[in-house]
């Protein structure tokens, strides 16, 4: 087993609320950036992004991520803009691969496991949930409006390695990044003042 030399704050809340199929809509997959969704520790190259599924599929055991050397998984999950998280959802293996503790890091992006030694936004113990049904609710007050969310992994119920199949995300998307939103104003700005510049040429072209 390997080290990833750092310490663990073992402070943690025990949530979950069990729902039934469909209660909970994780439908905040469509806003994750995908591309740029980073796993650390994981035994294949880009398995990790791959359990961010739409929630009909969060029944499909043929992707998932595993971990390499030890336990321990860390997502480093961008948005596409501004969010508002309010639950989560992770489904893992029937055995002690399954996902025992997660803690959760908002607005950090690009964590090392070095890094995760500082207290975190949030910290949850899981159940053994092969089909999806815990709800697991996330802080208002500190995952209002979020766009980078850290998700590590730091323990299981007892196997060296560490098995997922789904991670499902539910919340509502605030708005676009400032930036973006900046260049599609002032790019309609621009267009704006072309079209109102044509207007008087126009209308000299027909006076004289």
């Amino acid at each position: 087993m390997c080290s990833h030399g750092h310490s663990h704050n073992c402070a943690s809340e025990h949530i979950p609320e069990a729902a039934g199929d469909d209660v909970y809509r994780y439908d905040m997959v469509s806003y994750i950036d995908l591309e740029r969704v980073t796993t650390l520790n994981e035994s294949v190259d880009g398995a990790g992004k791959k359990v961010f599924k739409v929630m009909e599929h969060r029944d499909d055991k043929d992707e998932y991520v595993e971990s390499d050397c030890d336990h321990e998984l860390l997502f480093n999950i961008p948005f596409t803009g501004h969010v508002r998280l309010s639950g989560l959802s992770i489904i893992g293996d029937e055995d002690g691969s399954h996902p025992a503790k997660i803690r959760l890091f908002k607005d950090r992006e690009a964590m090392a496991f070095d890094d995760c030694s500082i207290e975190a936004d949030q910290e949850i113990d899981l159940k053994q949930d092969p089909r999806g049904l815990v709800d697991y609710p996330l802080k208002a007050s500190k995952f209002a409006n979020i766009h980078h969310l850290t998700i590590l992994v730091s323990a299981n119920f007892g196997e060296d390695e560490t098995k997922v199949y789904y991670i499902g995300l539910r919340g509502e998307f605030q708005h676009e990044f400032r930036q973006r939103v900046a260049i599609a104003t002032y790019e309609s700005r621009a267009q704006l003042k072309d079209h109102k510049n044509e207007i008087p040429d126009a209308v000299a072209r027909n006076v004289f």
